[in-house]
């Protein structure tokens, strides 16, 4: 797998970090037509969980990833970010940057920073790929998500997965993490969801604790074209367990909502 090169990025007065593989346009360089696929990580974790899926996209198409304000080791913030504040942050980063033309890929809290991303600047949103929304309709405290977290982690996650979101949890420690986990228990995600425009694919593993069937299939159907993928055997951190079919999932979902515009 490639190495992942990075260069930080300050707008909005936030400062995080845009991620690509020699393969993709440098950010700043011009990518061409073809859209961007644009790497979105959750709480707590960042670009590292997402590697192996950046690197099978890249292979075809320009892949960028973020670590975000206050995760990954990127400065704090010096007050709490409301999730609209994280989806700001990532469109003006894209367009300081050239990328104007791109399909949002969020994991878990990441879906919360997509949809926000995807309304803060619409037309250059072509299509959302949300992976293991948060936060299901039955894990709407702490507890409950607190619970599904661990269960999925012992049960279903591969020891590397965890080894990734440990380790990058440590880096971005227990205060940051427990400023941004009240805002996004309290992120209406249906609400906001239903305001996207753009094609919206819902996917999820289908022994996924995070993110039920029941939530994940609602969520689809909050919008005018919505879709739902499962990929079969594996949790919520799918994208690192199977990398290769996610990837084949989100490019079948591109190429069938595409409209050349």
């Amino acid at each position: 797998m490639s190495a992942l090169l990075s260069a930080d990025v300050e707008v909005l007065g936030l400062t995080g970090r845009i991620l690509w593989t020699e393969g993709s346009p440098e950010p700043g360089m011009d990518p061409g037509n073809q859209p961007a696929f644009v790497l979105i990580h959750g709480i707590g974790v960042s670009h590292r969980y997402l590697a192996r899926l950046h690197a099978v996209l890249a292979a075809g198409a320009p892949t960028y990833s973020f670590d975000l304000p206050g995760f990954a080791g990127t400065p704090r913030p010096g007050r709490q970010l409301q999730v609209e504040d994280y989806g700001a942050f990532i469109a003006e980063a894209l367009a300081s940057r050239g990328i104007d033309s791109y399909i949002l890929v969020g994991h878990s809290m990441g879906v919360q920073f997509a949809i926000e991303a995807a309304l803060y600047r619409p037309e250059s949103a072509r299509q959302v790929v949300l992976m293991g929304p948060v936060v299901d309709s039955r894990h709407k405290n702490v507890m409950r998500q607190s619970i599904a977290l661990t269960l999925d982690g012992m049960l279903r996650e591969s020891p590397s997965s965890n080894w990734i979101v440990l380790t990058d949890y440590l880096r971005c420690g227990p205060r940051w993490y427990f400023t941004e986990l009240a805002v996004m228990m309290k992120y209406p995600t249906e609400k906001r969801l239903s305001g996207i425009k753009v094609p919206v694919l819902i996917l999820r593993g289908s022994r996924d604790h995070v993110a039920g069937p029941d939530w994940s299939l609602r969520l689809s159907r909050a919008v005018a074209q919505g879709r739902l993928v499962e990929i079969p055997g594996v949790g919520h951190v799918a994208q690192h367990m199977r990398p290769k079919a996610v990837a084949d999932a989100i490019r079948s979902f591109v190429t069938a909502t595409t409209q050349h515009r």
